[in-house]
C-alpha cells in the first residue's frame, strides 16, 4: 500500500480504535498530511533537567526529571479489606520537586514500579500538577524512561530519544508520545513529500527541501535544525497566501469599471466651499489617492484605516459626492442601525440643503440622501427604494437591508463599507453585485492594522492610512479602576460622573451585557476567554436601575442597547446628542460612529471583558468636542492576570497601532479579525503575521515575480494546486476581501 499525504490518517495509526478516534476528531487530523504537519509546540532538552520556575495547580506539565527517591508502602484497602500497595517517588527538576504515587493490588506490581523507578533514573514525565499536604504532586504521570526499553506500553525505545524531544499540542486521551510515535512511522513510510517550491525559489531563499523540513521539525538534532525547518514551513504558508492575494489583485485589475471623474462646479465643489474647517494633510493626501483610483477604468479596491476620530467618514463622503457628480450613486453600508442612523444624521447635517435634492429649498446641485434599515416598514421603504431605482437619490446609507433583493440602483458607482470586519464576504458581494458594472469599493476601519496584517489579510486591497487627528480633538486620560484591590473605588467613580454632569458635560456607562439572564456578554463584548469571571457581569438593565436609585439619583439617565426598537434607539441617541440625557447606560452599540461633542467621560464596567482594540474604539467616543476626555476601566481582574495586562496596556497609550499589535500578540489572528474574515479558525498553522514579517515580505516578492513570469504557475504545478485549494477552502475566506 502506497502511503501519501492524502492517505487517511488511520493508515499509519497502529493503535486502538479509541485512540484513533481521539486523534482524528479531537485534533482534526484526517490525513497523513495533517498528521505530519501537526507541529511540536516546544521541545525539551533530554540531556538536562528541565528548568521549572513556578508551578500552577491543574497545569499540564512535561519535564525531563530524575528520580530522587522511591519507597513502597503497604496498607489495607478500606473498600475490600485486603492488603494493597502504594509506591511513592520524588521527581527532581531544575526547580521544585514533585511527588508521584502509583497504586497496585499485587506485591509484584508494586515491585515492578520500584524496579523501573530507581534513584537516579531520568526520563520525560507528563501529568497534571496538584497540591496535597503542602507538597507538589504529578498526578497520573505518563513517562518515557531513559535506560530502559519496551517495559511499558507508554514508553518508547531509546532510539526515538534524541537531544530534543518534541512536545505536541494534545487533546484529551492522547499523549505526546502517541503523536511522536505515529509521526515517526508516517515519515518512514511516506511515498514522498510533495515539493511545492521550484528549486530556483528554494535556492534563492536559502530554504531546505520539504522532506528535510519535516524530518528536522519532528526529529531535530539541535535548535538550528528546528529554526531552518520552521523557516521553510512558514514560507510555504506565506507564499500560498500571497499568491492567492496577488492573483486577485491581477484579476481585479483586469476587470472593467467606469471612471467616476466628477465635474467642475458640482456637488463636491459646493460642499468644499461650505466646509467650516480645513482638511488635515492626511485627509487631502488620502483624498487624492481615492480620486486617482476613481479616475481609472478598473475598480478601486481600497482599505481606509485610521484612528478613532481621524476623519475617515469625511474622506468617504467626498468620494461619494465625486461619484454623484459623475452621474452615479454611492452606498454606505454600516453594521448597526445606530451607526447607520448616526451616519445619516451627520452626513445630512454636513451637506445641509445639498442633501435636499428634489425637495423645496434644496440647492441646485443637491442630491437625495436616503436611509434604509431593517426596522423600517414597507411603507417607509417605498419612497427610498423608488428614488434609488430611478437614480433620483444619489446617496443611500443603510444596514444589511441594503443587501435585500428588493433594493436596486440606477447606477451604483461606489460602495463604502464601514467597519468592514463586521461583514462577511458574501454580504459585501451581495451589494457590489447590484451594480451594472463593477463598482469602486472603499472599506473603512477604525481598528488600526499592522503592516504585516494588511499584507497578509488585506493584501488584495490598496491601503490608505489616516494618522493625524483633526484640530479640536482633546487628549483622553485612561485609568484602570481595580476593584479587586480597592472595592470602594467604585464610589469615587460615580462621584466623578456627577462632577462631570455638574460641569454641564455628558457621560457614557458601558456594560458587557444587556440583562442579567444572559449567559454571555451581549452586543459584541469581545474579550478572550482566558479570564472568564465566576461572578455576574454588569448588565445594562440592572446597572441603570442601581444608578437611578443610588449614586446618580436626580440625573437624567437613559438606556441604549441592541434589543430596543429602532425608533426608541434613534430617539435616545437624538436626546443624548441634544443634551437632554446626562448619562447613557449602553452596550457596545455606541462603539463606532457615535459623535457627541459634549460627552467627556466613559465608564467601562467589567472592562476586562472587552478586547484591546474594542476598548480603544469605545474610549474614542469621548473628547471629541475639544474638551479633555476621561475613560475609567473598571475591573475585578487581579494584578498579574492577562486581563489586567490588557487594561494596563490600553491605559498606557492612545496609539491604536501599538494596541493592535498587543491585541494580535495576545490573541489568534482569527479571533481579532472576526469569524467572517478568517473562517471558523485561523487557517495559518505556523505563520504568525507579526512575528514572521520578514518571511511574509520575502514571500510577497517571490509571489509577484512568479506570476510576472508564469501567470498560471505552469512551472510549479503543486504550488498552483495549493493556491487553488486555498481559494476553494475556508482558508480562502481568511484572505478574501473582494
Amino acid at each position: 500500500m502506497v502511503i501519501s499525504m492524502d492517505s487517511p490518517v488511520e493508515s499509519v495509526l497502529g493503535d486502538t480504535r479509541t485512540k484513533v478516534d481521539k486523534i482524528v476528531k479531537g485534533l482534526r487530523l484526517r490525513t497523513v498530511g495533517d498528521l505530519v504537519h501537526h507541529l511540536p509546540r516546544r521541545y525539551v532538552q533530554t540531556g538536562e533537567l528541565t528548568t521549572v520556575d513556578s508551578l500552577q495547580d491543574g497545569e499540564l506539565l512535561t519535564v525531563v526529571g530524575q528520580i530522587g527517591e522511591t519507597r513502597r508502602f503497604e496498607y489495607t484497602d478500606r473498600r475490600t479489606g485486603r492488603t494493597a500497595y502504594r509506591v511513592d517517588t520524588v521527581l527532581r527538576t531544575d526547580g521544585p520537586s514533585l511527588r508521584m504515587s502509583f497504586f497496585a493490588k499485587k506485591a509484584h506490581m508494586a515491585d515492578w514500579h520500584v524496579r523501573r523507578l530507581p534513584t537516579g533514573r531520568r526520563g520525560i514525565f507528563q501529568g497534571k500538577v496538584g497540591r496535597f499536604r503542602d507538597e507538589w504532586q504529578l498526578t497520573n504521570p505518563q513517562m518515557v524512561l531513559m535506560g530502559t526499553e519496551g517495559e511499558d506500553s507508554a514508553q518508547l525505545s531509546l532510539e526515538t530519544l534524541g537531544d530534543l524531544y518534541p512536545i505536541y499540542p494534545l487533546t484529551k486521551g492522547v499523549d505526546t508520545w502517541d503523536l511522536q510515535r505515529a509521526i515517526t512511522f508516517a515519515l518512514t513510510v511516506l511515498d514522498e513529500v510533495p515539493e511545492l517550491l521550484p528549486e530556483a525559489v528554494r535556492a534563492e531563499a536559502g530554504l531546505v527541501d520539504a522532506g528535510t523540513a519535516l524530518q528536522w521539525v519532528h526529529h531535530p538534532l539541535d535548535h538550528a535544525q528546528v529554526t531552518r525547518a520552521l523557516q521553510r514551513l512558514r514560507f510555504d504558508e506565506a507564499i500560498v497566501t500571497q499568491l492567492v492575494l496577488a492573483r486577485r489583485r491581477r484579476a481585479l485589475a483586469a476587470l472593467g469599471a467606469r471612471p467616476r471623474t466628477g465635474r467642475s462646479g458640482g456637488l463636491l465643489d459646493a460642499f468644499a466651499a461650505r466646509l467650516p474647517f480645513e482638511l488635515t494633510g492626511g485627509q487631502r493626501e488620502v483624498g487624492a489617492e481615492i480620486e486617482d483610483d476613481l479616475d481609472r477604468d478598473r475598480p478601486m479596491n481600497r482599505l481606509l484605516q485610521g484612528e478613532v476620530g481621524s476623519g475617515k467618514t469625511l474622506v468617504a463622503l467626498r468620494a461619494m459626492l465625486r461619484v454623484v457628480d459623475s452621474g452615479a450613486q454611492a452606498a454606505l453600508l454600516a453594521p448597526t442601525e445606530v451607526l447607520a442612523q448616526q451616519h445619516h444624521r451627520s452626513i445630512t447635517a454636513l451637506l445641509g440643503d445639498l442633501a435636499a435634492g428634489g425637495l423645496l429649498g434644496g440647492a441646485d446641485e443637491a442630491t437625495a440622501v436616503e436611509l434604509l434599515t431593517g426596522s423600517m416598514g414597507r411603507t417607509q421603504r417605498r419612497g427610498p427604494l423608488s428614488r434609488l431605482a430611478s437614480g433620483e437619490a444619489g446617496i443611500v446609507i443603510g444596514t444589511h437591508a441594503l443587501l435585500e433583493e428588493a433594493v436596486s440602483f440606477a447606477d451604483l458607482g461606489l460602495v463604502v463599507v464601514d467597519e468592514q470586519h463586521r461583514f462577511g464576504v458574501e454580504q459585501r458581494a451581495a451589494l457590489t453585485d447590484k451594480a451594472g458594472t463593477p463598482p469602486h469599493v472603499l472599506v473603512m476601519t477604525a481598528t488600526p492594522i499592522p503592516r504585516t496584517v494588511a499584507m497578509t489579510v488585506f493584501g488584495d486591497l490598496e491601503v490608505s492610512t489616516l494618522t493625524e487627528l483633526p484640530a479640536g480633538r482633546a487628549p483622553i486620560q485612561t485609568t484602570v479602576v481595580p476593584l479587586a484591590d480597592a472595592p470602594r473605588w467604585i464610589d469615587r467613580v460615580w462621584q466623578r460622573v456627577r462632577e462631570e454632569v455638574e460641569r454641564g458635560h455628558q457621560v457614557y456607562v458601558v456594560c458587557p451585557r444587556i440583562s442579567g439572564d444572559e449567559p454571555e456578554a451581549g452586543d459584541g463584548a469581545d474579550a478572550p476567554d482566558d479570564d472568564a469571571p465566576d461572578r455576574p457581569l454588569a448588565a445594562v438593565e440592572e446597572v441603570v436601575e442601581e444608578l437611578r436609585e443610588g449614586p446618580l439619583t436626580g440625573l437624567r439617565v437613559a438606556v441604549l442597547h441592541g434589543r430596543l426598537p429602532a425608533d426608541q434607539k434613534d430617539a435616545t441617541m437624538r436626546a443624548f446628542t441634544a443634551g437632554d440625557v446626562d448619562v447613557l447606560v449602553s452596550t457596545t452599540v455606541i462603539e463606532v460612529g457615535v459623535d457627541v461633542a459634549n460627552a467627556t467621560t466613559m465608564v467601562l464596567l467589567d472592562a476586562d471583558r472587552f478586547g484591546v482594540s474594542q476598548l480603544h474604539q469605545l474610549r474614542g467616543r469621548v473628547g471629541r468636542g475639544g474638551l479633555p476626555g476621561l475613560c475609567l476601566l473598571v475591573s475585578h481582574a487581579e494584578v498579574g492576570s492577562p486581563a489586567r495586562g490588557r487594561l494596563e496596556a490600553v491605559a498606557a497609550t492612545t496609539d491604536g497601532f501599538e494596541l493592535s499589535r498587543v491585541d494580535l500578540e495576545q490573541r489568534r489572528e482569527g479571533d481579532v479579525l472576526g469569524a467572517h474574515q478568517s473562517g471558523y479558525y485561523s487557517s495559518l498553522r505556523t505563520l504568525r503575521v507579526l512575528r514572521d514579517e520578514e518571511t511574509i515580505l520575502a514571500a510577497r516578492r517571490v509571489g509577484v515575480d512568479l506570476l510576472e513570469h508564469d501567470p498560471d504557475l505552469l512551472g510549479a504545478p503543486l504550488l498552483a494546486a495549493a493556491v487553488d485549494e486555498m481559494e476553494r477552502s475556508v482558508a480562502g475566506e481568511f484572505v478574501d476581501r473582494s
